[in-house]
């Protein structure tokens, strides 16, 4: 059982070879654990990784670990299975009306008035456990900027991708990179919450507008950065509208809620526990690490308690063996999560595991033709965020066409703006919030 450690400054990369019984090599990336942590759990948390990559493998097809994903939508293909969108909600639970996006500023559409090459930038996860939701955004983006550059020869605007890894501690080293680079004048990201927490002060000391397309924990508007715009609703809005769904629509009267230790989860599961109300069964609550595979005590205690559903507070990385450990032990309760696991890879990962689970996010569904030209230019399907990418990075080059070429005049820019997007319309108010914000009801089919 051949075993390769690299390391990458502080932290460890361990790559695992093993051999499967049909003579094939299986590889095994884990992505970020630090090196005492990966040789103390040894060869019990090894056997068990191997038997969920066994278990994954006829429809996995990106690394178990910290690989970036390679497959988006394809890789949830392979199942039958696809993220498909039941409803918009409201605050309260209740359907409402989808937006007609028919009046979207374009990139494609911002004129052609000449302008000297511009920066933007993009940070989040671009390899790690979670890194195909740091991809969504990146392509979201790029695929905006190449589509105005076609259309405005006289004026390129680049887009410089920063790779966090989605780990906060990594996002403080990239972010001064960002910053001290006087070509960048906005910024999408960071991706995830943790490291928006981590990084916002930075930004906003040096007057860089961040306009994050995914971090939704509420608490990140009020710590006072002047640079911070968030393009979706926060876990504010979401924990309660998703909450009072299961609870009216669906009728679940009895919901565990898990949760993982990440800012983003653990904020989440908060407004989530809080909006059940009495539907919510503390006794069964569990909490789980970044990067656990093992999941049977919680499945065993969620057995005994026999609820009418589970929620499931955290990322796809944990989400898709956690639901896979629960089918193979025959636990068929009804499996719902947020914006963390609404990504193809939580179904390619997961397999028919995945099947009919209810998944929100307040991120808008791809439609045509922005899912076929995104699906062309990547060759996989937009995925969770990409959309809210495109708007945003539409905003910021929309901005860089009407004359705002610093920092100061684009960050100015973006507090004032108001526009219609592909996802919503988009104008935000003193704490960077959208003033105007719905969630999105998905299920895996």
């Amino acid at each position: 059982m051949p075993t390769h450690i690299h390391r990458f400054g502080s932290r460890f990369t361990e790559q695992v070879a093993v051999k499967a019984s049909d003579g094939r090599w299986l590889k095994k990336i884990g992505g970020g654990h630090e090196m005492h942590r990966r040789l103390a759990t040894g060869g019990v948390a090894l056997c068990a990784a191997v038997a969920l990559t066994l278990t994954a493998c006829g429809s996995k097809s990106t690394s178990g670990g910290g690989g970036e994903a390679s497959g988006g939508s394809g890789s949830a293909a392979a199942t039958g299975l696809t993220i498909t969108p039941l409803a918009q909600i409201d605050t309260s639970g209740k359907e409402v009306p989808t937006s007609d996006a028919g009046q979207a500023v374009l990139p494609s559409a911002l004129g052609n008035a000449p302008c000297p090459a511009t920066n933007i930038a993009m940070a989040g996860a671009l390899t790690g456990d979670n890194s195909a939701l740091g991809i969504n955004i990146r392509n979201g983006a790029q695929l905006a900027v190449n589509q105005h550059n076609a259309a405005n020869p006289n004026c390129k605007i680049t887009l410089k991708s920063f790779d966090t890894e989605g780990d906060p501690q990594k996002a403080t080293q990239v972010a001064p990179t960002i910053t001290g680079d006087q070509s960048i004048i906005g910024l999408i990201g960071p991706a995830f919450s943790g490291e928006t927490k981590a990084t916002g002060s930075i930004f906003a000391q040096a007057g860089l507008v961040a306009t994050t397309a995914s971090a939704t924990n509420p608490d990140l508007a009020k710590n006072g950065w002047r640079t911070f715009y968030r393009g979706l609703a926060n876990d504010a809005v979401q924990g309660p509208a998703v909450a009072k769904y299961m609870a009216g629509k669906l009728g679940y009267k009895r919901v565990c809620v898990i949760k993982d230790d990440s800012d983003y989860g653990v904020g989440l599961a908060k407004t989530i526990t809080e909006g059940l109300g009495s539907a919510h069964d503390a006794s069964c609550d569990a909490d789980v690490k970044s990067k656990e595979r093992d999941f049977s005590a919680v499945i065993n205690k969620l057995s005994q308690a026999k609820p009418d559903a589970i929620f499931y507070s955290g990322y796809y990385a944990e989400a898709a063996p956690l639901v896979t450990q629960m089918r193979q032990q025959g636990l068929q309760t009804v499996f719902v999560s947020g914006d963390g696991t609404n990504d193809p890879n939580f179904v390619s990962q997961a397999g028919q595991s995945a099947k009919d689970a209810y998944l929100s996010c307040p991120c808008g569904p791809a439609k045509d033709p922005f899912k076929g030209d995104y699906t062309k230019a990547f060759n996989m399907a937009p995925g969770v965020y990409s959309v809210e990418a495109y708007d945003l990075a539409t905003i910021l080059m929309k901005g860089i066409e009407e004359g705002k070429r610093t920092r100061p005049e684009l960050l100015d820019y973006v507090k004032n703006y108001s526009g219609q997007g592909l996802a919503r319309h988009y104008q935000w108010n003193a704490q960077g919030e959208l003033t105007s914000a719905l969630i999105w009801i998905y299920q895996v089919k």
